[in-house]
């Protein structure tokens, strides 16, 4: 099998921009997603999108137990998890400066503690068919200081984690590999745009493609590393980011006096 058609996708933080626009992705290419997150009435929403093919569950993924239950109703249902998709993110404290304790267990809990939980919950099954597919969504953030730092950590966190994964467990079949995206338009960033509407303009400089992926385009990236087309590719983290990582187009044009 080439694609991801047919197979059984875990997306999570699916309410989300990201999160909806990989489960719609997946379900629009004929797979059966299994999208989990609190927000009930974000789900709902989701699923009516695409009835039938999104099934919607309300879990707390620090609740280990909770998420192991959900993973296994699933697949009691349409069969085992083929592919996880770790895309649950927030970000609490934006500076050092007003970084409590309680933020910084916040942000690594739900950035990392809750990919650990979901592994746990499909790693099972994986072992037992020889094969599965990790794919975690990290971010930008976990390669230079861009502000959120608790966040920042846990992502960078989660490149050493999905590492981890690739190594220990490419020998019994299951690939795991980390998508990094930039900015991306979704509804939360849209919603900082109707408060600066100069926002996208202010921040376009500093990426070499001068422009921001949208959430399909990090859903292409997800399905290119869930599918066959990528079966020895593990380990690799890929910043899906217009450029973002690549350098400096700024601190460039400054030092060679040159336009970019």
């Amino acid at each position: 099998m080439t694609s991801t058609q047919q197979r059984n996708i875990l997306v999570t933080g699916a309410a989300g921009g990201i999160g909806t626009g990989l489960c719609t992705h997946f379900a629009d290419r004929g797979a059966r997603v299994l999208a989990l997150d609190v927000d009930e009435a974000g789900l709902a929403a989701l699923a009516a999108r695409r009835p039938g093919l999104v099934h919607p569950t309300v879990v707390d993924l620090l609740d280990a137990a909770a998420v192991a239950a959900a993973v296994s109703a699933f697949a009691d249902a349409h069969g085992p998890v083929d592919v996880l998709i770790n895309n649950a993110g927030a970000a609490a404290a934006t500076a050092l400066a007003n970084l409590t304790p309680e933020a910084w267990r916040q942000d690594l809990d739900i950035n990392l503690t809750a990919a650990y939980h979901c592994v746990e919950a499909v790693k099972p099954a994986m072992i037992a068919r020889g094969a599965g597919v990790i794919v975690n969504i990290g971010s930008v953030n976990a390669f230079h200081a861009l502000g959120h730092p608790a966040y920042s950590a846990a992502k960078a966190g989660l490149i050493s984690y999905t590492r981890a994964l690739a190594v220990e467990y490419g020998p019994l079949g299951i690939r795991a590999n980390i998508i990094c995206p930039g900015t991306v338009r979704t509804q939360a960033w849209n919603a900082r745009a109707e408060r600066n509407p100069d926002i996208f303009t202010a921040l376009r400089k500093w990426y070499p493609l001068r422009d921001f992926p949208d959430p399909s385009d990090i859903a292409a990236a997800a399905e290119f590393l869930a599918s066959d087309a990528a079966r020895m590719i593990t380990g690799v983290v890929l910043p899906v980011d217009a450029g973002l990582t690549a350098g400096n187009p700024v601190m460039a044009a400054e030092l060679t006096l040159e336009r970019f």
